[in-house]
């Protein structure tokens, strides 16, 4: 079945220790590098005695340079931009690592104390810079609350703890419990339950088992000030705000997610796919509305452009949609009895479903397919960008994004797909890729990124899916959530005064924006 198949670690499972360092997509074996951090300028530094005071209360401390490289760095862009020019983001940090819920309170007491910036980090697998320690300071590492604590089999819920990563904590909940959360991120083996929360992450299958957000019904996090509060277990409640929410893609600016309850799933024992090529995407679009209008929920509802088909699957001829749903087969059949309903009025070309959906559960963990094809020089640069909006205007948003990306000089390509959907619209995803000069990638990049996010902000488009926000989306983040900013920026100042939480995301004002770039 679609979600049943477990994933193998992309790196070595058999060497891989949790907790250790991520390798970065861009060179597994990439060093450290020696010259300066090109995302840090001057840092809070941490004094002798304080670092003393964390090593009385980790498990371990980090603060070798190289070290600190290696369990900083992340699948950011920008990070490897600098990094493969030797020049590390962010070297300049005491990485402490924790292996208990009462050692995450006492780290975060401490820097309140001593007003030191706190990141918190886990997978690394972050591609927007949202675990970088851009003020130096102490970065939190929670990989080792790695188990899950409970489950209730009647009501399907589970509790984990945060820094469980992704392929085992599914691996032990199928194996265990014969359920799934459904949740299937590309990042699935190297992220974290936690960071899922922190950054409002989104699983391929989000069209029938939803976001994130949709699978929290509980978590515990400790607040700035050392304190630890805990928030719900209840399927839905009316009393007051649900401030579960707050916290779900706070990235790390309001507390430590310590640990989750999350809704889970029997697994499903029947699958079925198909798909269809149309002649324009919009076509396509309006496709996926009708369907998911018409009360289906597919598991997987994707579909690619002309660029995307031919990279993906070899056609290049069309804009292939893709749908497969899993679960029980009366849902199941009815489902896919409706798509091909409206699929057989709209869609020129039946393609073969068995072997796209095939070839898609083979390749869906790949990160960076949409970029094959293009000669890969010491100036290629290819990232991903993916946003929401209604299905009113996402014809609109593909068309003007993808012209805007490919306005700027240097782009190879701007491409897309439309990877999650809901009955009031949908995420794209686009690709972008560009070759320059090697010593302009960073303002190419930049460039790219400035045109996307000027279309849709002024569409009103969600500049963000599922990725998050992180340092690239930050100087977008007040023109994007407009007069609602300045409800963060007062709910930033109330549980967090000091400002030592992730300083630097968010677009948040920072007390230590004086003391780097």
């Amino acid at each position: 079945m679609i979600s049943r198949q477990t994933v193998t670690h992309p790196f070595n499972r058999g060497d891989y220790v949790v907790g250790a360092p991520t390798p970065p997509r861009w060179a597994a074996d990439c060093p450290p590098g020696t010259g300066p951090a090109s995302l840090q300028g001057r840092v809070v530094p941490v004094p002798g005695s304080v670092v003393a005071e964390l090593r009385a209360v980790g498990a371990a401390v980090h603060t070798d340079r190289d070290e600190v490289i290696l369990r900083t760095r992340d699948w950011w862009a920008g990070t490897s931009i600098g990094e493969t020019d030797g020049r590390p983001a962010t070297p300049e940090a005491v990485v402490v690592e924790v292996d208990a819920e009462e050692q995450v309170a006492a780290v975060v007491r401490i820097c309140h104390e001593h007003r030191i910036p706190l990141t918190v980090s886990a997978g690394r697998s972050n591609v927007l810079g949202a675990a970088l320690p851009v003020f130096g300071g102490v970065v939190l590492d929670v990989c080792r609350l790695n188990r899950i604590l409970s489950f209730d089999a009647e009501s399907m819920i589970v509790e984990v703890q945060a820094g469980m990563f992704g392929d085992l904590f599914e691996k032990e909940l199928q194996e265990a419990h014969g359920a799934t959360t459904g949740h299937w991120p590309s990042a699935f083996a190297i992220s974290t339950v936690g960071g899922w929360a922190a950054c409002r992450g989104a699983g391929q299958l989000s069209t029938r088992y939803g976001k994130i957000e949709d699978m929290v019904v509980g978590l515990d996090v400790v607040l700035p000030d050392g304190t630890t509060a805990s928030y719900g277990t209840y399927p839905r409640a009316a009393v007051g705000p649900d401030l579960r929410q707050l916290f779900i893609g706070s990235e790390g600016t309001l507390g430590v997610i310590t640990r989750l309850r999350l809704r889970t799933h029997r697994l499903p024992d029947y699958a079925a796919g198909i798909a269809y090529g149309f002649d324009t995407f919009a076509a396509g679009l309006d496709a996926c509305r009708q369907i998911l209008q018409r009360g289906a929920t597919p598991a997987a509802l994707r579909l690619y452009d002309a660029h995307e088909s031919g990279t993906h699957f070899g056609h290049p001829e069309t804009n292939l949609l893709l749908i497969a749903d899993e679960g029980d087969p009366a849902l199941v059949d009815a489902v896919m009895a409706v798509a091909e309903e409206v699929c057989a009025e709209r869609a020129p070309v039946t393609l073969d479903g068995d072997a796209i959906l095939a070839r898609w559960l083979d390749e869906r963990m790949i990160v960076g397919k949409a970029a094959d094809g293009f000669v890969r020089g010491p100036g290629f640069v290819s990232d991903t960008c993916e946003i929401a909006g209604p299905w009113s205007t996402l014809p609109t948003l593909y068309d003007e994004v993808v012209a805007a990306i490919e306005a700027v000089p240097g782009t190879l390509r701007a491409s897309a797909h439309q990877s999650h959907a809901y009955t009031d619209g949908a995420c794209l995803y686009f690709s972008l890729r560009g070759d320059v000069e090697r010593d302009r990638r960073r303002d190419w990049y930049r460039a790219a990124w400035d045109a996307a996010a000027e279309v849709l902000i002024k569409h009103g488009a969600a500049i963000s899916h599922h990725h998050g926000v992180g340092l690239l989306r930050s100087p977008y983040l007040r023109d994007a959530l407009g007069e609602g900013h300045n409800t963060l920026v007062a709910v930033k100042k109330a549980l967090d005064p000091r400002g030592i939480m992730n300083p630097g995301k968010l677009g948040l004002p920072s007390p230590f924006e004086n003391t780097a770039h």
